[in-house]
């Protein structure tokens, strides 16, 4: 399960751009999860994150 804590994401749009079908950004201007099962894409989406806002909840 992909996780994204709002309070460190900063809302580069970075992961909805790069991932749509997994991330989008909320009215608020941060990311939220719409498809939260892992894939490469997900794990990229961790590991370019520049707040660290993405994680992956076993």
């Amino acid at each position: 399960m992909i996780k994204i804590d709002e309070n460190k994401c900063v809302g580069c749009g970075l992961c909805a751009g790069q991932h749509p079908e997994s991330f989008q950004m909320n009215l608020d201007g941060k990311a939220e999860v719409i498809n939260d099962q892992e894939t490469p894409g997900t794990q990229k989406a961790i590991s370019d994150c520049p707040a660290g806002a993405i994680s992956s909840v076993k």
